[in-house]
């Protein structure tokens, strides 16, 4: 299982939220270059990096992002309101190695699948935003009359073979990974990242053992709950 220390920007800073709320940010770094190389020497060779701002329609952090990919020493996963084919190619094109198709733009058949038949399903990853088991967009504001597992299937028929699943709910909240929402994902077939809520290395081993293919980590690491090395090691098996 790949793990994925998360960088997530809102106003130049890194910070993590509570339960989806852009208010409840809590500030954990001012320079997310450093941090990111921080997390590179260390031994991590993926980065999951979220501009919040975007997510939420409030701004965004481009040349920050063009920053920290141009300087980046391991794959860096981009995601956090990339609705439309021109933000996603120019992730791509400033070197990121995968770009997460926005929720919002997943629920645009046609433009997924433009996507993934130019960029191929190794470039790209799907989000999929669960908020009380429907599907949750804009940064989780909106929520859609659509079930994760529907979402999945119909990307999936279109070509894509990776899902970032997150559950809104525990997202920051060191509360354990919506695991069975993301093994009912899995069992499409999918490669299936979790995200929101890993609270200990317990959790990793579970999201291990369920045969996720990767694990997103932020909070826990930021607050000392384990180590960078010791969350490698347990990913790792």
């Amino acid at each position: 299982m790949e793990l994925y220390p998360a960088v997530d920007v809102q106003g130049g800073r890194v910070v993590r939220l509570r339960q989806g709320e852009a208010a409840r940010a809590t500030a954990y770094g001012d320079d997310p270059v450093a941090v990111a190389e921080g997390f590179a020497a260390m031994g991590a060779r993926w980065l999951h990096f979220v501009d919040l701002d975007r997510a939420f329609g409030t701004g965004d952090n481009r040349a920050l992002a063009r920053r920290l990919l141009a300087t980046a020493k391991t794959h860096v996963q981009v995601g956090g309101g990339l609705r439309t084919a021109e933000a996603i190619e120019e992730m791509l094109a400033w070197g990121a190695t995968r770009v997460v198709i926005g929720t919002k733009a997943a629920t645009d058949p046609a433009l997924v699948e433009r996507l993934l038949r130019r960029h191929g399903a190794t470039r790209l990853a799907v989000g999929i935003d669960a908020k009380d088991g429907r599907v949750a967009v804009r940064g989780w504001t909106e929520v859609f009359d659509l079930a994760p597992v529907e979402l999945a299937r119909r990307v999936q028929q279109q070509g894509a073979t990776t899902v970032i699943y997150t559950d809104a709910a525990r997202d920051g909240m060191l509360a354990g990974p919506d695991l069975a929402g993301a093994r009912a994902l899995a069992a499409l077939g999918l490669d299936v990242i979790a995200s929101g809520g890993v609270a200990s290395l317990d959790d990793l081993r579970a999201a291990r053992a369920a045969g996720l293919a990767g694990a997103i980590v932020g909070r826990a690491l930021y607050e000392g709950r384990f180590t960078l090395a010791e969350a490698l090691e347990c990913a790792a098996g």
